[in-house]
């Protein structure tokens, strides 16, 4: 079945609606997820990521449109005869029963034969680096440990979709990221598609090769992490990933190569052209960690150089970040890395400084 479908549409939503009564919690959404992809849903709570999910796991009923599985519509499947797993922020893990034991139960109710079973138990706990616990109950691992036999019991039945709804959500901050890399690397290993829901960007950015940005039931932005952060189509997917500086103003010179615009702290040039109509209004979104920042007034800088006044500064261990009052008001972030242990900014609160960035380092916005 998949061998027929082209590889950049394994899974495939054709302009998905969910209603609920009067209330649309998923508007028209057309994705197209590549085999062996992770892909990640991202926003915030309410967007509709997790009614998504739950469409392609079959727990709900699409109000219109279509899921394509390798070429085939799924949309009025129930989940039992889906080609997919699910694994849930609580593990969902019965604790009546060892890790082995959980891991074989879905496969034990298919009916497969014991010699079966016990090799692909035994080949998953040994991929999860699990096999010296597997007679420990769920309550006798640590957290990392119990999410990583959750994700051995979807794997086991050869899924040729995985859905993690918050896989990492209950995990400490520390752990989580250590076991980022070790779901991806597992993941990868045996060759699933996979899609994630997850409000934590950090967690979209590590693991997934793509992430959908939504926002109240639309997909506002489909890319890699790079492109999300690097390249935003709108104000809302600017001020969503990371931090960002939004300038507003009007578009006063535009061409191919390079346009200005007209904004409370000045003019801005930025280094590409927007195909716009002068006078229209604009953001220029540009990162924190792209502005320079001196108490001197640097003597190969040109355009976008702009004075302030430090308010507020707060150190972070491997970056200071200030916050700089602009000559309109505007209130600027600026971080700056610290590359030594013995890095000690010579600027303080209440300093007249000078700030810049290169025409690269800004991004048009027009919606």
């Amino acid at each position: 079945m998949s061998e027929k479908t082209d590889p950049a549409g394994y899974l495939v939503t054709e302009k998905l609606v969910k209603r609920f009564d009067d209330a649309v919690a998923v508007n028209e959404v057309s994705l197209s997820i590549g085999k062996g992809e992770i892909f990640a849903l991202l926003g915030s709570s309410g967007c509709g990521k997790s009614t998504l999910l739950r469409m392609l796991a079959g727990f709900e009923k699409p109000t219109e449109g279509r899921i394509l599985l390798g070429g085939v519509d799924v949309a009025g499947l129930p989940p039992y005869e889906r080609p997919v797993n699910m694994m849930f922020q609580s593990y969902a893990l019965f604790p009546h029963l060892d890790i082995w034991e959980n891991i074989a139960f879905g496969l034990k109710r298919e009916g497969l034969p014991k010699a079966e079973v016990k090799e692909r138990v035994d080949n998953m706990l040994a991929l999860v680096q699990l096999t010296p616990y597997a007679k420990r109950k769920p309550h006798q691992l640590s957290g990392g440990q119990q999410q990583r036999v959750a994700l051995a019991r979807s794997l086991v039945k050869r899924p040729q979709l995985l859905l993690l709804d918050e896989p990492l959500g209950a995990l400490d901050k520390k752990l989580r990221e250590q076991t980022q890399f070790e779901l991806v690397n597992i993941i990868e290993k045996v060759g699933v598609t996979c899609v994630m829901v997850t409000h934590d960007q950090e967690e979209a950015m590590t693991m997934a090769s793509r992430i959908a940005i939504m926002s109240q039931g639309r997909v506002m932005q489909v890319g890699t992490p790079e492109e999300i952060y690097e390249h935003p189509v709108n104000r809302f997917v600017a001020d969503f990933i990371g931090n960002v500086n939004l300038f507003e103003g009007k578009l006063t010179t535009d061409e191919p190569d390079h346009c200005a615009v007209t904004a409370g702290i000045g003019t801005i040039h930025v280094g590409h052209g927007v195909s716009g109509a002068l006078g229209m209004n604009v953001a220029i979104a540009v990162r924190p960690e792209k502005i320079e920042i001196s108490k001197t007034r640097p003597s190969d800088v040109g355009p976008n150089l702009y004075t302030g006044q430090v308010k507020e500064i707060a150190y972070f261990g491997s970056f200071n970040t200030y916050i700089v009052q602009a000559t309109d008001g505007t209130r600027v972030k600026i971080t700056e890395a610290n590359t030594s242990r013995q890095d000690l900014s010579d600027i303080t609160w209440e300093d007249n400084v000078f700030y810049w960035w290169g025409d690269k380092a800004g991004v048009v916005l027009r919606d």
